[in-house]
């Protein structure tokens, strides 16, 4: 695999750096170099956060990232701010919950999921970010729906946080299945 960079960007509280450290983690498992970079403002939950999440099967340069290769988009800022960087071929996960207006994405491949709503029908609006990484996992194919669950488990249950596990794998599993009705969306 040659170089494969995601941003992943939101509101504070989102779930927006736990996201990329997910990314990062799984690629690592899978015995690929990776970089994480979290970048957040002082407001922390509210404010906006973004991290940046690099794995390849090469030596990595540099974790910074001007035309990634796609965008975790959880909210219209973050779309506004980040979608024109992104690769011409590249991909774009927006949720569309928060954002209906997606015309900044261009010839990109944008695919909307309704990752509030899909969280809130899982009974837990915190597992966004998981339903979208779901998404991303279908779309791009970089990382397998399996891997990133081990991934995140990984993670969970390094920072005692196991219980969550359960939840955090259904909202993954969701994304995944939603995103093929994203990529129908948009399409027409």
């Amino acid at each position: 695999m040659e170089q494969y960079s995601t941003i992943v960007s939101g509101f504070g509280g989102q779930g927006v750096i736990l996201t990329g450290k997910i990314i990062a983690r799984t690629g690592m498992e899978e015995g690929l170099e990776v970089t994480w970079l979290p970048s957040y403002g002082p407001e922390m939950r509210g404010g906006t956060a973004n991290c940046t999440a690099i794995i390849s099967s090469e030596l990595i340069g540099s974790p910074v990232v001007n035309e990634p290769s796609s965008l975790i988009a959880l909210n219209k800022p973050s779309l506004d701010k980040f979608g024109p960087s992104v690769q011409k071929d590249g991909v774009i996960i927006l949720n569309s919950s928060l954002i209906d207006d997606f015309s900044v994405v261009g010839s990109r491949n944008a695919v909307p999921i309704p990752v509030n709503e899909i969280a809130k029908d899982l009974g837990n609006q915190k597992v966004i970010n998981m339903v979208a990484l779901g998404g991303w996992s279908n779309v791009t194919g970089k990382l397998s729906l399996s891997s990133l669950k081990n991934g995140m488990k990984l993670i969970l249950e390094e920072s005692g946080k196991e219980k969550f596990v359960g939840i955090n794998e259904k909202a993954l599993e969701k994304g995944y299945e939603a995103a093929k009705e994203g990529v129908k969306a948009s399409s027409v």
